[in-house]
């Protein structure tokens, strides 16, 4: 009779200790599930001059979603050059001039809006030896296409528009508008073969009614160069099309070597 009853009460404790572990683990997936839900804006925190910057997510959780910031590690004088795209300014030729001039590869992330009037300037990137991302259909808020259907049609979209206007495919590289993000969203990228690419060193160079003079652009950029830096320009700003060549000549001679992602 004792026997049988400490068999139940084991048995009644095996099952509420059972119960307990698979509401703790149902908890922690939904805490999971609802973190990485949560947006945020890409952004850096800089140190000493030539130092690697902080994102607002680190390294290694951006590896686990296919993401990144820097190009390799902090002991390697190399750089990465990419420009967003969002519409031609007149200024993406020029630029294209100075990459074949210097003999540097960049890869250029762009929109809908870029591609459905720009076929030719396309087509002169990837036949140069460029690359050419994703930056979304129609440059959206990205807190507004949080499920997946919406987050992908942006870049299925672009994707097809970009192959009608060129017959050619684009590179699997994403890069989120604005840098509004969130973990599910570059896990969708993953999804679609896409990695996502921010950025380790940028400067106010998009208001096109307001650029920058040249000693402000080398001011921004060049303390804040480090190795492994994934750099961003914009093609719209006039001033980065006219410092380029020798932007380029000064971290060459500062030791760094060009690279794509």
């Amino acid at each position: 009779m004792k026997k049988k009853l400490l068999e139940r009460v084991l048995f009644a404790a095996l099952i509420a200790c059972s119960a307990y572990l698979l509401v703790s683990a149902v908890g922690l997936t939904r805490l999971h599930a609802s973190g990485s839900r949560t947006f945020h804006s890409w952004g850096l925190g800089f140190g000493a001059p030539g130092s690697v910057p902080t994102g607002p997510m680190d390294s290694g959780t951006l590896e686990k979603v296919q993401a990144k910031y820097l190009v390799c590690g902090s002991d390697e004088k190399k750089l990465a050059l990419t420009f967003d795209v969002g519409y031609e300014n007149g200024h993406t030729a020029k630029i294209l001039d100075t990459l074949q001039k210097t003999d540097v590869k960049a890869l250029f992330f762009v929109t809908g809006h870029f591609v459905s009037e720009n076929a030719a300037l396309l087509n002169r990137m990837k036949d140069e030896g460029h690359l050419v991302g994703n930056h979304t259909s129609k440059h959206p808020d990205m807190k507004k296409k949080a499920d997946s259907e919406s987050f992908s049609l942006e870049l299925t979209t672009l994707n097809d528009d970009f192959r009608a206007a060129t017959g050619k495919e684009i590179d699997k590289y994403y890069r989120p508008p604005g840098g509004v993000f969130n973990l599910e969203q570059l896990e969708y990228a993953k999804e679609m073969g896409y990695t996502t690419l921010f950025w380790s060193l940028a400067y106010v160079d998009w208001e096109v009614d307001k650029q920058p003079s040249r000693e402000t652009a080398f001011n921004k950029l060049l303390p804040r160069t480090h190795p492994g830096a994934i750099v961003l320009l914009h093609t719209t700003s006039a001033t980065n099309a006219d410092i380029l060549e020798e932007l380029i000549a000064k971290w060459k001679d500062a030791g760094y070597e060009f690279v794509l992602p």
